[in-house]
């Protein structure tokens, strides 16, 4: 029975997705510092025990205190991070989301498991006095001289003026037994340093020097310096290869010498070393990462590293937001306009957005840099709201190259490839240089067709067509994942004239091998990547420059520094140009101006060939002739007509079920109930309507959307609608979800 005794009520989040706090009693052991919000606690919930966070010492509970079952453990004595705790409040509640559940997701895994918030350490052994090596010396013999793998060690040691660690001597033959007779003699001496940063060292910051500014870039440093003490949000549009990170590099520089960190946020995994390797020449102050590719261990690590301090530079992908800072300075979100940053399940928070209110409650400098942005940003530049700052110039002599529309209609193809692109490409390989092939489709065909009676190969469980692999032969789902084997024959009429359908990067790779039978071809997509560190090494056999042929997915159009890529073929530009998805013209865009970006980054000009059959549609041909910035003003334009983002806010209710008709029903209640409750409030609510793809893994899809004008308009009605769907005992037969500013209809 719990103690009577106990006067404070602890309200704990825990790990739920019912958006409410669980009371609970102090057990027997009690923190050094007292209760107070922002301690870790394992407590008992129903029949186990979870770890949960403490957000408030109450007074009273609803329940009798009788009832409240008492804490199990402490995990921590001082609290966690407050900066973290208001960001994590924040979102909960912008996101109509469980601050439990965000909690948790937003801390890494051990620390979900009740593992102390403490950084791995190791043992760095280092010369006490470089005199002592002075072998020369007549006032003393050396005291090595009968000891010759001692004297060797200290030799190695010597340099290595900064320590070596322990697993590093033993590496190269030495043993515990050598440094140990060295410690005695005084000759060296060990300490404990962190795994993931050491403390910072002290003397020159920058390990190589700057680089010298165009006058652009050198105007966009001086306004970032101007309020680098306030909050100060700017959009920097570069074009691709404008020297955007020489500028990121150089204001943050500037952070560090006032012993101040800068959150760093690139949009892909694959982009992380790249950007990891360049942030670790430029400076000799500790740098971490954190991006899923890391290990439990090795994201504690780092996570401990930025919250203590030591760490003054963190670069990570979109969960990085999380990550506390003991002395933040500012943060920096490259490609600012990647839907990567939007998190489209669960906690469904988008990066980009909580950047800015995380840089706002700091009161520091937000750098949004992108050669393509966002129509959201790019509204707030052009309203005012954010300073907008602009790189024209690319770092080598060549302007970026415009697109070259090839028209595909009544021309034949192999492997999706015209004959004026085979012909580019031969030229572009004959003069030494690598070509990039951009193909927006994952494996060998986009599917299987029987050309005797008109079967296609289609998804038993979602409405799609699967797709054609031949390594290894199989049909596969990309929307699923199932996968099943390749038929021998036509299932509905039995004949044995299947063909493939289309072009992937298989079949684009296999054409371009029998092609050119004597030029590598590195093919880099999901299915090729799948190793660690494999997309790495690709990388690196690429930045050597042999001439080669690139077969990609848009994994390679994102920020990679291609130098020796000087021509780009696009198979296909069709593919978003006529979604359903009213922002599926600016996503193609920004993908095409992206991939074109690769070309002709170094010594040599770029071109870009862009096959499509609707080379006379008038965007693109705007895209084509004038550039991304045109294009992006016009569709804003067009999105203000239509009253469509970023001129209204809107939150999406995706309503999912095995059964169409539990599905339907529940969104028709929530539907007729929402528009019962706004009344005659401003807020517009459209549906229940299918979603785009109706039936995904055997299950039904539907969308209640709603609208507004403000913000402050629109939160209201999705915390009343998700109230609703709480309280109602039909929506616990199917599975909801409400998505605050959805980037996707799907």
């Amino acid at each position: 029975m719990p103690n009577p005794a106990f006067s404070t009520v602890l309200r704990v989040a825990l790990p739920s997705p019912l958006r409410r706090l669980f009371d609970y009693l102090p057990g027997r052991e009690v923190p050094s510092q007292g209760w107070q919000p922002g301690l870790r606690v394992r407590v008992p919930f129903g029949r186990r025990e979870v770890v949960g966070v403490v957000i408030e010492c109450a007074s009273h509970s609803d329940l009798p205190l009788a009832k409240l079952r008492p804490i199990s453990a402490v995990l921590d004595e001082t609290p966690l991070p407050p900066d973290w705790l208001w960001l994590c409040r924040f979102t909960a509640r912008y996101y109509q989301h469980s601050l439990g559940d965000t909690l948790h997701q937003a801390m890494p895994a051990l620390m979900r498991q009740g593992h102390p918030l403490v950084g791995r350490t190791h043992t760095l052994w280092q010369l006490i006095d470089s005199t002592c090596i002075d072998k020369t010396s007549p006032k003393q013999p050396d005291p090595l001289s009968r000891a010759p793998r001692q004297a060797a060690l200290r030799e190695m040691l010597q340099q290595h003026p900064h320590g070596l660690a322990g697993r590093a001597i033993y590496a190269q033959g030495f043993t515990r037994e050598q440094l140990r007779a060295l410690e005695e003699k005084g000759l060296v001496a060990s300490r404990e340093v962190t795994l993931a940063a050491a403390d910072p060292a002290v003397g020159e910051l920058l390990a190589t020097p700057t680089l010298p500014l165009n006058r652009e870039q050198a105007v966009a440093l001086a306004a970032l310096h101007e309020r680098r003490d306030d909050f100060h949000p700017c959009l920097l549009e570069g074009v691709t290869g404008s020297g955007k990170t020489e500028v990121y590099l150089q204001l943050i520089e500037a952070i560090a010498r006032q012993g101040r960190q800068s959150l760093v946020l690139v949009p892909e995994i694959g982009l992380t070393p790249q950007t990891l390797a360049r942030f670790r020449q430029r400076f000799c102050v500790p740098v971490v990462a954190l991006h899923s590719g890391l290990t439990d261990h090795e994201r504690l690590d780092a996570w401990e590293a930025a919250a203590s301090g030591r760490a003054l530079i963190i670069i990570g992908t979109r969960s990085a937001l999380f990550t506390p800072m003991a002395n933040p300075g500012a943060i920096i979100v490259d490609e600012e306009h990647d839907g990567s940053y939007k998190q489209h399940d669960g906690l469904r928070y988008h990066a980009r957005d909580l950047a800015v209110a995380r840089a706002h409650h700091h009161r520091i400098p937000l750098v949004l840099g992108s050669a393509t942005p966002s129509l959201e940003s790019l509204q707030q530049a052009l309203s005012g709201h954010y300073q907008h700052l602009r790189l024209t110039q690319r770092a080598s002599r060549f302007p970026p190259a415009k697109l070259e529309l090839v028209d595909l209609r009544h021309r034949p193809r192999q492997g999706g490839l015209t004959p004026i692109a085979i012909e580019a490409i031969k030229t572009t390989l004959g003069a030494g240089h690598q070509v990039l092939v951009f193909i927006n489709r994952r494996g060998f065909a986009p599917t299987l067709a029987c050309h005797a009676c008109g079967w296609l190969a289609e998804c038993h469980q979602c409405d799609a067509r699967m797709t054609l692999h031949r390594h290894p032969p199989l049909l596969a789902c990309h929307h699923c994942d199932s996968r099943r084997p390749l038929p021998d024959a036509c299932p509905d009429c039995g004949s044995g004239d299947l063909r493939a359908l289309g072009a992937g990067t298989e079949r684009t790779e296999e054409t371009l091998q029998g092609l050119f039978p004597k030029v590598t071809v590195h093919r880099i997509d999901r299915d090729s990547t799948r190793r660690r560190d494999s997309f790495e090494q690709v990388l690196k056999e690429i930045q050597r420059g042999a001439p080669c042929l690139l077969v990609g997915t848009q994994m390679l159009a994102k920020g990679h520094h291609l130098p020796h890529v000087t021509l780009v073929v696009v198979v296909n530009a069709d593919g978003g140009l006529y979604a359903a998805d009213f922002r599926a013209l600016e996503h193609s865009a920004q993908l095409l101006e992206q991939v074109a970006g690769r070309a002709g980054r170094a010594a040599h000009p770029g071109r870009v060939l862009v096959q499509t059959l609707h080379s006379d549609d008038p965007h693109l041909r705007l895209l084509a002739e004038q550039g991304y910035a045109p294009l992006a003003r016009q569709l804003l334009e067009e999105r203000r007509a239509a009253k469509l983002p970023p001129f209204c806010f809107m939150a999406l209710l995706r309503i999912e079920s095995p059964k169409e008709a539990a599905a339907l029903a529940l969104a028709q209640q929530a539907a007729q109930a929402l528009r019962d409750w706004l009344a005659d409030r401003p807020v517009r609510c459209l549906g229940p309507v299918p979603a785009p793809m109706e039936r995904r893994q055997n299950r039904y899809h539907l969308h209640v959307m709603l609208a507004a004008d403000k913000r402050s308009q629109l939160h209201p009605a999705a915390n009343w609608l998700s109230q609703w769907l709480q309280a109602n005992p039909e929506a616990r037969k199917v599975r909801w979800s409400l998505d605050i500013d959805p980037q996707s209809l799907s």
